[in-house]
């Protein structure tokens, strides 16, 4: 099929236009079969949950062309069950995986001139949406629900690649409590981050780097991703924190790290050790891995490496990581998947 006229090395990381999504809906005890959309509007009533008590999940992942064309998936089922587990917190209605998984590969599908050609540096980013409909003024949780996939070609999160950014650690505002919801993939997580990213891209800083509620003394994830840094021993250490999101980019590296030699621990870490790692990064489906050149931490600034790319393991990782996701590397771990193409 003939790609879409994009200019696809040169894609932002914003929404795009494509030419559909696709929608299921919740009703009377059972999902619906999901049907093909070209319009890119939502019609909700003015009470719907939603929009007043926040049942709203979402999930981000990435499908990637490989050489020869073909597309495929990255850990699928994994953001599948990571949905099911948001909407069981916030007493939503689970999407099953298999419906889950149909949703993503109906919506390819219907985009597959969208498809960034293999090579571009740009993937298909791919969205998909758990909303409460019902009608209610009374905080109760809803029982209708729509769910919706769509997607969108995107650039680097960061520009540069694997240029480095970076980071402040944030004192003042936290980002989610301990037995909240800052471990399911929520909107309300991140409209509570704005009032703390934006001052910090104001004054430089490419993100901020979260403390811990309780004490202000340990690392809890940045912004947008999670944490990880490495040793000057060469171990690969990530917070641990019941606030953190489970990273499914963090998780894989993890693996790909121990199957490398390294030492892996997720633990608590203290900002007393920032001036100890030879190398940091960010990690997640938007950015994948993208390496930390400094981290201020009031008047203290700790620089890695050459402070402007990525230190020697990083590079590792992620071309390990990014082969995968690509279909240019082995996938020794069954991670990948490729997606039956319609018609």
């Amino acid at each position: 099929m003939e790609k879409a006229p994009i200019n696809f090395t040169e894609l932002p990381f914003k929404f795009n236009p494509s030419d559909a999504n696709v929608r299921y809906y919740y009703k009377d005890g059972k999902w619906s079969g999901g049907e093909v959309v070209e319009s890119f509007e939502i019609n909700l009533h003015i009470a719907a949950q939603c929009l007043h008590y926040g049942q709203l999940a979402f999930e981000g992942l990435k499908v990637f062309e490989r050489p020869g064309g073909r597309a495929q998936t990255f850990r699928l089922e994994e953001n599948a069950k990571r949905m099911i587990r948001s909407a069981e917190k916030l007493l939503m209605q689970p999407v099953p995986v298999e419906l889950f998984k149909d949703a993503v590969w109906k919506c390819v599908n219907a985009n597959r001139r969208f498809i960034p050609p293999h090579g571009s540096g740009a993937s298909l980013y791919v969205r998909p949406l758990l909303i409460g409909t019902s009608i209610q003024l009374g905080v109760n949780p809803s029982e209708e629900f729509t769910f919706i996939v769509f997607i969108s070609p995107v650039g680097p999160y960061y520009k540069g690649g694997l240029s480095a950014v970076n980071l402040i650690v944030e004192e003042n505002i936290d980002r989610a409590a301990p037995n909240g919801t800052g471990d399911i993939k929520i909107a309300g997580n991140y409209a509570a981050g704005l009032r703390a990213t934006i001052p910090a891209k104001k004054k430089g800083y490419s993100e901020v780097l979260y403390l811990d509620v309780k004490e202000k003394k340990y690392i809890d994830e940045s912004g947008s991703s999670n944490f990880i840094a490495i040793t000057k021993d060469n171990k690969y250490v990530t917070p641990k924190s019941p606030s953190i999101l489970p990273s499914i980019t963090n998780d894989s590296i993890m693996r790909i790290a121990a199957d490398e030699g390294m030492t892996v621990e997720r633990r608590p870490i203290s900002r007393d050790e920032l001036g100890d790692f030879a190398e940091c990064g960010c990690v997640g489906t938007a950015a994948v891995i993208t390496p930390v050149g400094s981290i201020t931490d009031g008047e203290k600034k700790f620089t890695y490496g050459d402070g402007k790319s990525a230190g020697p393991v990083i590079s590792k990782l992620y071309n390990k990581l990014y082969g995968i996701q690509t279909g240019t590397v082995q996938d020794p771990y069954g991670w990948t998947e490729i997606i039956p193409m319609e018609g």
